[in-house]
């Protein structure tokens, strides 16, 4: 039986919260986060299928405002907000011609980033939120296709 909304979030509250220390060395490093991920993307040959009929720009903006969400999730968590967030933004993006498998390569992509350039002891918190999304991605993307209506019964 598919995950539930109501089980998602009850997933997502064992991330949370993280330490002040998590926040401000994503915040400090997030510019670069964002280029780095922007023109990783950008170099990858399949990005215009990933894309489909999405601009290089829509991109490179949800890029930004993924880093300043997640920056937010860091420094104040609320998983029911972390939830329902990225199902919003499936569904917005989606409609926008954005396809299911550039999500799992986005956030392949940010995981190997914030690898490479947050210190060790900055990263692992951080990463085991980036681990959780990209294991329940499934499950967002599913409750993002659903209608809003059914969505509330979940």
């Amino acid at each position: 039986m598919p995950m539930k909304m109501h089980e998602l979030i009850e997933s997502a509250r064992t991330l949370g919260p993280f330490s002040e220390d998590d926040a401000l060395a994503y915040q400090r490093y997030a510019p670069r986060l964002v280029a780095l991920v922007n023109e990783r993307m950008t170099e990858r040959e399949d990005i215009h299928d990933l894309l489909g009929v999405a601009s290089l720009e829509l991109m490179r903006d949800n890029h930004a405002n993924h880093a300043r969400f997640i920056g937010s999730i860091l420094k104040a968590f609320q998983a029911e907000v972390l939830v329902e967030t990225i199902i919003w933004v499936l569904r917005t993006y989606k409609s926008r011609g954005i396809s299911s498998a550039y999500w799992a390569a986005q956030l392949n992509t940010w995981h190997i980033v914030i690898s490479e350039t947050l210190k060790e002891a900055e990263v692992a918190n951080v990463l085991e939120l980036y681990a959780w999304i990209q294991v329940h991605l499934p499950v967002f993307d599913k409750l993002a296709q659903m209608e809003s209506g059914q969505e509330q019964n979940l």
